[in-house]
């Protein structure tokens, strides 16, 4: 992943929450490639270009809330997964964590909201057909942990 969010090196004007999901996600591949624990991915943020436009508490909690809760969402996702967690990207598998962090402890986010989120966030860091991916096996985390709201 480069230094700088999608939106900001595409030019694109995004609001404060998705630039924050932005900068979990880079903060999640931080983790799960380079092995920074929170204090590092945090430093590094708060220097890149654009990061006081994120959302500062809503980054805050999902990073901190993902990293600590990394295997409990992996476990969580994996029955949802039709392939071994070391064949996805780690960028999917970022955006699958972030995405099933919020439908867990954050049901003040709306269902469609976390998925369509995801999804933007696939179609801007992931493989070609990434987001369909990730739309698939969150829709069905979604029916498990949020059955009243996904409809």
């Amino acid at each position: 992943m480069s230094g700088q969010p999608a939106a900001a090196r595409s030019g694109k004007r995004s609001n404060p929450r998705h630039r924050a999901r932005e900068f979990v996600l880079q903060g999640i591949y931080q983790s799960l490639v380079g092995g920074q624990d929170e204090a590092a991915i945090r430093s590094q943020a708060a220097g890149v270009a654009g990061f006081d436009k994120a959302d500062g508490e809503l980054y805050s909690a999902l990073l901190a809330r993902t990293l600590a809760d990394l295997a409990a969402l992996e476990q969580a996702l994996t029955p949802h997964i039709d392939r071994p967690w070391a064949e996805i990207s780690p960028i999917e598998r970022g955006i699958l964590l972030l995405g099933a962090c919020e439908f867990k402890h954050f049901p003040e986010t709306p269902y469609r909201v976390v998925l369509n989120e995801a999804i933007e966030l696939a179609k801007s860091f992931g493989g070609t057909d990434g987001h369909r991916f990730v739309n698939g096996v969150l829709d069905k985390l979604a029916a498990e942990l949020r059955p009243n709201e996904r409809r």
